[in-house]
């Protein structure tokens, strides 16, 4: 079961990685939103997996550590504002500049832009 756990939050981080080093702005904000499940998995797993535990009460090796479970539910709460705000941030620059690059112009952009000043010397 741990080793499974491992590598969902090992494949949540990659694909967040990933798709934070896409061009396009969506990506970006599901990239940053898969990297924060996983480290919410990597809290929630540090209380130790363990089902039908009681929080507190009992000997050291029969409880679930409730403060990740605290943290996850604080992490969850901070990420979806988190979200909200850059999509709004990212809509905004959409509507500025007309286009979803990260950088704010394409690559083909730049380079109309350095062939316009040959152009109009002809």
């Amino acid at each position: 079961m741990e080793l499974v756990f491992a590598l969902v939050i090992g494949a949540l981080t990659a694909s967040g990685v990933y798709l934070l080093l896409r061009a396009r702005t969506f990506p970006v904000v599901v990239g940053l939103t898969l990297i924060s499940y996983g480290v919410n998995l990597f809290l929630f797993s540090s209380g130790r997996l363990a089902t039908g535990a009681q929080p507190v009460l009992g000997t050291a090796d029969g409880y679930a550590d409730p403060l990740p479970q605290a943290l996850v539910l604080t992490a969850i709460v901070i990420g979806f504002a988190m979200t909200a705000f850059v999509v709004v941030l990212s809509l905004r620059s959409l509507a500025d500049h007309d286009d979803d690059h990260v950088d704010g112009h394409q690559e083909s952009d730049a380079t109309h832009t350095a062939q316009k000043p040959e152009e109009t010397g002809k």
